[in-house]
C-alpha cells in the first residue's frame, strides 16, 4: 500500500508542477522569453515615438497612440484627463488597486544623435514660437515599456486579481501634469490607487539594470523669475539712475551664500541663476532685469528656507541700493520631492530581483532632478520611482575610468541603449505588479 501511494503521490506532484511551470508568467526564462516574443512591436513603437515627440499639453498624437494600443489590449481607455492625459483601467476580480505611470511629453531642444529615426519635429509653444521637439529625456523609453508591460499583464490575468490603473500623465517637463490630473479627478473619478509605480531611465547605471532608494530620492524643484527695478538712464551718468544691472549681480553673487552659508552642508541644496536679461545698448541703464532661478533640495523644510533667504537678499540688495521698488518674485513652477515609501520599495526589490536577478537591482543615491511623481504620493497613495539604466556597460566603465562624461538626459546626444532598457523595464514592471496583485 504504501509504494502504491507513493507513486500516485509522485504522479500527482508531476502534473501540478508541470501545469505550473507552463503558465506561470515569472521568473527569469519565462518573463524573458514573454518579452522577447512582444518586443519586436514594441520596438517599431519605440521607434515611432521618439521620431514624433510633442511639447507638455501637446500630446494629442502621442496620447492617442498609446490609448489605442492599450484599448485592443481590452482595457477600459478614458483620453483627455488633465488635458491629455490617459487612464486605462482593467479589472480583474476583487484585490487591489495598483497605478503604473508613463509620462508623454518631449523636451523644447534639437536632437543630435545622429539615429536614423531622430526627431527633425518643430512645435509652437505656448508663446508661439517655434522650437525644435524631441525625447531627449527618455520618456519614448518610458511610454514603450508601459506598453509592453501592458499588454503582459492582460495575456497572464490569471496569475494576478485586483485592478491594474495605466496612467499616461502629460507634461512632466514642466512639472504640471500631475496636478493637472488629479484637478480633471483622477483619484475621483477612477479607482484611488493603494499603490503606484514609475520608472524612469538612468544615465549612471549599465543598461537594464534597475536603480532604487528608498525614501526622499528626487527633489524639491521650484523655478523662480525675479524682476529687479531700477530707475533708468545714460550710461555716461550714472549718478542720476539706479543701475538694476548692478544691483542683479549682487543679488547673484549673495545668492552664492544662501548654500555655502546658511545650509547645513549635510542637507543637499541647489540655488542656480540660469538666465539674466536686461538692457538693450552699452550706453543705456536700463529700468529693470529679470533673473530666472532654480532652486532645489530633498527636505522640504530646507527648501522652504531656502525660498525665505533667497527673498531676504534680493530686498536687502534692493535696499542697499536705493531701488525704487523691491523685487518681484513670482514662482513659475513648482514640485515637491518624490518620497519613495520604504516597506514598498523592499517589496518591489525583491520582486525584481526575483525577476532580473541581484545583481540586476541595486541601491542608488537620490539626485536633484525634479519630479512630479511626489504628486500623487502627495495625494494619498504609495508610490514608488525606480531607475532603469540606458548606457552601455563598457562605455560607461570607460568613462568612469577617464573622467571623460557621457551625455546625459536632457543632453542633445542622450541616446539610450533602447533595447536592452526597455525590456528590463517591461520585466520589472510586470514582476512587481503581479507581486503586488497576487492572486489569493
Amino acid at each position: 500500500m504504501s509504494r502504491i501511494f507513493l507513486s500516485l503521490l509522485i504522479a500527482t506532484l508531476s502534473v501540478v508542477l508541470n501545469a505550473r511551470a507552463q503558465t506561470a508568467p515569472a521568473g527569469d526564462d519565462v518573463g524573458a522569453a514573454q518579452v522577447d516574443g512582444i518586443y519586436p512591436a514594441i520596438e517599431q513603437l519605440y521607434r515611432d515615438l521618439h521620431s514624433n515627440p510633442e511639447l507638455a499639453f501637446q500630446e494629442h498624437r502621442t496620447a492617442a497612440t498609446l490609448a489605442a494600443r492599450v484599448k485592443a489590449l481590452g482595457y477600459e481607455v478614458t483620453t483627455g484627463v488633465g488635458g491629455t492625459g490617459i487612464v486605462a483601467i482593467l479589472k480583474n476580480g476583487p484585490g487591489p488597486v495598483v497605478m503604473l505611470r508613463t509620462e508623454l511629453d518631449a523636451l523644447p531642444m534639437a536632437e543630435k544623435t545622429g539615429l536614423p529615426f531622430a526627431s527633425t519635429v518643430t512645435s509652437k509653444n505656448n508663446t508661439g514660437e517655434v522650437v525644435p521637439v524631441a525625447h531627449m529625456c527618455g520618456h519614448d523609453i518610458h511610454m514603450a515599456a508601459w506598453v509592453g508591460t501592458a499588454e503582459l499583464m492582460a495575456k497572464n490575468r490569471e496569475h494576478w486579481q485586483g485592478t491594474l490603473m495605466l496612467v499616461g500623465q502629460p507634461a512632466e517637463e514642466i512639472v504640471s501634469g500631475a496636478n493637472a490630473m488629479i484637478r480633471d479627478g483622477l483619484f475621483t473619478r477612477f479607482p484611488k490607487p493603494d499603490y503606484a509605480l514609475g520608472i524612469h531611465d538612468e544615465m549612471s547605471l549599465p543598461a537594464g539594470v534597475i536603480g532604487f532608494h528608498a525614501g526622499y530620492f528626487r527633489a524639491n524643484s521650484t523655478g523662480l523669475e525675479m524682476t529687479i527695478y531700477g530707475k533708468g538712464g545714460h550710461g555716461a551718468f550714472p549718478q542720476s539712475a539706479i543701475d538694476p544691472v548692478v544691483i542683479a549681480a549682487r543679488i547673484v553673487i549673495g545668492l552664492q551664500t544662501v548654500v555655502s552659508r546658511e545650509t547645513n552642508p549635510m542637507d543637499p541644496a541647489v540655488v542656480t541663476v540660469g538666465s539674466i536679461h536686461g538692457g538693450s545698448a552699452s550706453n543705456i541703464i536700463p529700468d529693470q532685469v529679470t533673473l530666472q532661478i532654480t532652486v532645489r533640495s530633498l527636505d522640504p523644510a530646507v527648501q522652504k528656507r531656502l525660498l525665505a533667504a533667497i527673498a531676504r537678499q534680493a530686498k536687502g540688495e534692493a535696499l542697499a541700493a536705493n531701488a525704487p521698488k523691491e523685487p518681484l518674485i513670482e514662482t513659475l513652477s513648482n514640485t515637491d520631492a518624490v518620497y519613495n515609501d520604504p516597506d514598498l520599495v523592499q517589496s518591489m526589490v525583491v520582486a525584481a530581483r526575483a525577476e532580473l536577478g541581484a545583481d540586476r537591482v541595486v541601491e542608488m543615491p537620490a539626485q536633484m532632478g525634479g519630479e512630479d511623481f511626489s504628486q500623487f504620493g502627495l495625494a494619498g497613495v504609495r508610490i514608488v520611482l525606480l531607475h532603469v539604466g540606458a548606457v552601455d556597460a563598457a562605455k560607461l566603465d570607460a568613462s568612469r575610468k577617464s573622467g571623460v562624461p557621457l551625455p546625459s538626459v536632457h543632453s542633445p546626444l542622450w541616446a539610450p541603449e533602447h533595447e536592452p532598457t526597455i525590456k528590463a523595464a517591461i520585466r520589472a514592471e510586470t514582476a512587481i505588479l503581479m507581486d503586488l496583485l497576487k492572486s489569493p
